[in-house]
């Protein structure tokens, strides 16, 4: 939402059910058998209905869990009261999550009949051994095969997500995934490094002593050499983690980075409307419960400070390459960016890991490599 009150809103909407689960995977999930599904997308409706009234979605992103995890007649469900709820008037962009194994012809038609225009393919290596490594159900003839049906059902805003630093993983293992995904020419890729997470099996397994990763040196290397290699080919780093050919970067994250409101829908959703971000419950069962209940399933409330939207318009804005608007800045909080930042902008960028020009302050090549000390220093409390 901008301080002129033109709220500018997207729609998240989760779906925690797995019909396998990876082993780094720390999002709200749950094995899709027994799961009471129905009973889940009949309780999501209803939260459709109860934040649609309060207004319109300009973009609609369907993830989880494994959103193609669910059958057909789901699927339509869930497609067909996203499509009601939220509508396609107006929508700038409505992304599905799919998994390469579950991604049936079949879903692919209900997605294009119910105005689905850009899919995220969940690939994360084209390293069978890789993949098997971290506990992925396809294949690297799958994933080649799902882009190809995607295209091939009219869908052609596809974006791949891959992954780095994985267990075993060399320069070369990555090079070779990069390859097979520019192969493709998606006109997006994300790509993140192996992160670590509690109640997670590799978590479990590095506790344990029995985990092997790349050192903090080689994932830099590795950083540096899928910047290189992607924008080598045409796919411009725009954020942090995010590549794509012109026009084609992803609208509804980037309302997440741009520090704008949107709904979060489903169990373990987090959303944030009209200055308050939120936490819906996050088992099934208490979620369907809770809709039923009281029509609101959230259960953690916190309105976001004047200081707290400042650090989030920094720290946030920052992962975008062409970073933090001074004047947006002036806008939104009656406040020049230097008369509360002034200090820390200075010495980051004395460090090499800031610049300025024009309007924005944005991070430099070395600073892209340093994010999260630089997102510290906006950090005031």
């Amino acid at each position: 939402m901008t301080d002129s009150g033109k709220k500018v809103r997207g729609a998240y909407i989760h779906i925690p059910f797995c019909d396998h689960i990876c082993y780094y995977c720390d999002f709200n999930k749950f094995f899709l058998k027994s799961q009471p599904v129905d009973a889940y997308l009949q309780a999501l409706a209803k939260e459709m209905a109860y934040y649609s009234a309060m207004g319109p979605a300009a973009t609609i992103y369907i993830g989880g869990g494994t959103p193609t995890a669910l059958n057909e007649s789901q699927f339509e469900k869930l497609l067909k009261d996203t499509s009601h709820y939220f509508g396609r008037e107006g929508i700038r962009e409505f992304t599905v999550e799919a998994n390469p194994e579950n991604l049936s012809d079949g879903k692919l038609a209900l997605m294009k009949q119910y105005g689905v225009n850009r899919l995220s393919i969940g690939v994360q290596s084209f390293d069978n051994h890789l993949l098997k490594a971290i506990g992925r159900a396809h294949d690297a003839e799958t994933a080649r095969r799902a882009v190809g049906r995607a295209r091939a059902a009219g869908i052609e805003n596809i974006t791949i997500d891959l992954m780095f630093a994985l267990p075993g993983q060399d320069e070369k293992m990555l090079h070779d995934s990069l390859e097979t995904a520019l192969s493709l020419g998606t006109p997006h890729i994300s790509i993140y490094s192996l992160q670590i997470e509690p109640r997670t099996i590799f978590y479990n397994r590095k506790r344990k002593g029995k985990l092997s990763l790349p050192g903090q040196d080689i994932e830099a290397d590795m950083y540096g050499q899928i910047i290189f290699e992607l924008e080598k080919n045409g796919l411009r780093q725009y954020e942090i983690s995010n590549f794509a050919r012109p026009g084609f970067e992803g609208i509804h994250n980037s309302l997440y980075w741009q520090n704008e409101e949107y709904y979060g829908l489903g169990a373990g959703a987090h959303g944030y409307v009209d200055g308050v971000r939120y936490a819906n419950a996050g088992p099934v069962k208490k979620y369907i419960n809770l809709m039923d209940a009281e029509g609101c399933a959230a259960t953690e409330r916190h309105r976001v400070t004047a200081q707290e939207r400042m650090e989030e318009e920094m720290f946030l804005g920052l992962r975008m390459m062409r970073g933090v608007s001074r004047s947006r800045f002036l806008s939104r909080f009656g406040r020049p960016m230097t008369a509360v930042y002034g200090e820390q902008i200075d010495r980051l960028e004395q460090e090499g890991l800031l610049e300025q020009q024009g309007d924005f302050v944005f991070l430099t090549r070395k600073g892209t490599f340093l994010g999260n000390n630089v997102f510290e220093a906006f950090l005031l409390s």
